[in-house]
């Protein structure tokens, strides 16, 4: 029996843009856009009437368009819906190989993972796919959601990411604000903090990503950068866009700097070396002024992952001291 090749769980998601499953000119032009994903909607972009022929829309758009370089996702309606087991079963009985994640959106429980992974293992079975290759994606949109974040972190091996869902969110705590993202009016500090840090706790102690949801005001880019720095400062790894021009704003944000990139990697270099034999088997070393160790080199893997990730290149280049 030859075992399965591993899937790579944590792939660059910068920029995650949201594509309305039942628009076929939006489905087509994702194609061109430089997003690290793209998640084709059968939820909220998708009018009750339009789910059917979106369903198909997005087979037909998975199986025949060039998504290369691009992490491929369909958001399906929740559980509490009627439409949930039928958006699952034509979109991976149709494009299953084409796929790479399914996105549960209003996750309350680990259960609800629970049925989704379930229902696609048995699709798999079916159809003759490689089982457990389909990752989920799930997004917490309430109060029970954030509650139970940690079971719902843990309720599957398919778990790939916990993605925050501000605008349901919002509603659900009666938060006094009609503008998603932004801070309420009242409060003198960040009303998201706690929220973020609690996603962000729960997705590191699984080794899952932690997204940010949605900035609605598509023409703001400096707002959405604001909105996404605070995310990225805390460790995110990308947020969702709704419009093109948001694309490059998130891939800047969720991409380290230059300088912050080549020094992290002249870390990993330096650390290497100075543990090595030719470096003195030493725990710790200089790198010019900076004394660096282990932990350093823990920080620096962090820095180093997101610039690969991201294509960025390295300008420096590391040189063995003098003895």
């Amino acid at each position: 029996m030859n075992t399965p090749a591993p899937v790579n769980r944590l792939r660059p998601r910068r920029s995650c843009l949201a594509v309305p499953g039942s628009n076929p000119r939006f489905l087509e032009k994702a194609q061109g856009l430089p997003a690290d994903q793209v998640f084709l909607d059968l939820e909220d972009a998708c009018a009750p009437l339009a789910k059917e022929g979106a369903r198909h829309s997005i087979v037909d758009a998975l199986n025949n368009g060039d998504w290369t370089g691009k992490t491929r996702v369909v958001r399906v309606n929740d559980w509490t819906t009627h439409w949930t087991y039928r958006d699952v079963v034509t979109v991976v009985e149709g494009a299953g190989p084409n796929l790479d994640c399914i996105m549960l959106p209003k996750v309350q429980d680990a259960q609800q993972v629970v049925a989704l992974d379930l229902l696609l293992t048995q699709i798999e079975k079916t159809m003759g796919f490689e089982v457990g290759r389909i990752g989920i994606e799930a997004q917490i949109e309430n109060a029970k959601g954030l509650v139970n974040v940690d079971e719902i972190a843990a309720a599957s091996p398919r778990m790939e990411t916990i993605v925050f869902g501000p605008a349901d969110f919002m509603a659900s705590i009666n938060m006094k604000s009609l503008v998603v993202g932004e801070q309420p009016p009242g409060y003198p500090a960040d009303a998201y903090h706690y929220i973020l840090m609690r996603i962000l706790m729960a997705a590191r102690a699984h080794d899952l990503q932690a997204i940010d949801g949605p900035y609605l005001q598509i023409k703001n880019v400096d707002g959405y950068k604001e909105v996404a720095g605070r995310a990225a400062a805390l460790g995110f790894d990308g947020k969702w866009v709704l419009h093109p021009g948001q694309v490059e704003a998130a891939n800047e944000v969720f991409s380290p700097t230059q300088e912050d990139y080549d020094h992290a990697e002249l870390i990993l270099d330096a650390y290497d070396w100075c543990t090595s034999e030719a470096g003195g088997k030493k725990g710790s070393a200089m790198l010019g002024d900076e004394m660096i160790d282990e932990a350093s080199r823990k920080m620096a893997l962090v820095i180093a992952g997101k610039g690969r990730a991201a294509g960025m290149t390295r300008t420096s280049k590391f040189e063995i001291p003098e003895a």
